[in-house]
């Protein structure tokens, strides 16, 4: 039987590809649950860089990510619009659909809602960790670093870093337009 030859780092793309699709549809899927609203993903696209990536548009909510892998630790995070992080804490918060979106266009945060995107951080990290548990070979560990806040155009400080997948997508919380996520993610062997 023929054998067909693949194009350098094929494979790797397209199972990079798998775990970044995953991860990113487990996130809205636990996020979607906490928050009890509905959060869908659409036009998802994975690409291979070799530097951190800014998100298009405004200010964005970087939650950072601490992937450890046989005692290696790489930094990845989700890249979230200021507005719609925001609004993601306040339903975490329990507030109003009305209270809501009056909170969207918030440039200064209060320390509760500051504390509730540290929330949002923790199950992003979660569930990234539950999406990778049975994907690896290797046992991978999955911390929040916590969030920050990034100025359009700001790629996000994620260190040394050589290899990472970028996983795009257009998500949509129920009663607001559509987002773009930008799932920064260190490539595993």
């Amino acid at each position: 039987m023929p054998t067909t030859q693949q194009e350098p780092g094929t494979l790797e793309l397209a199972n990079d590809r798998t775990r970044a699709e995953e991860i990113l549809r487990r996130v809205l899927s636990d996020l979607s649950m906490i928050t009890d609203r509905d959060l869908s993903l659409d036009d998802l696209d994975v690409e291979a860089a070799d530097a951190p990536v800014a998100a298009t548009g405004g200010v964005h909510i970087a939650f950072k990510l601490a992937l450890r892998q046989a005692g290696v630790v790489r930094r990845g995070c989700l890249l979230v619009p200021l507005a719609d992080a925001i609004s993601l804490a306040c339903y975490l918060m329990m507030v109003t659909d009305d209270g809501v979106k009056a909170k969207r266009g918030l440039s200064t945060l209060d320390q509760n809602l500051k504390d509730s995107l540290l929330e949002v951080a923790n199950f992003v990290a979660g569930a990234a960790e539950g999406a990778l548990r049975d994907a690896l070979r290797e046992e991978t560990e999955v911390r929040t670093e916590g969030c920050m806040g990034l100025a359009p155009g700001a790629p996000p400080p994620l260190g040394e870093v050589n290899e990472l997948i970028l996983c795009r997508g257009r998500a949509t919380l129920q009663g607001f337009p559509p987002f773009e996520l930008l799932l920064e993610l260190p490539h595993f062997p």
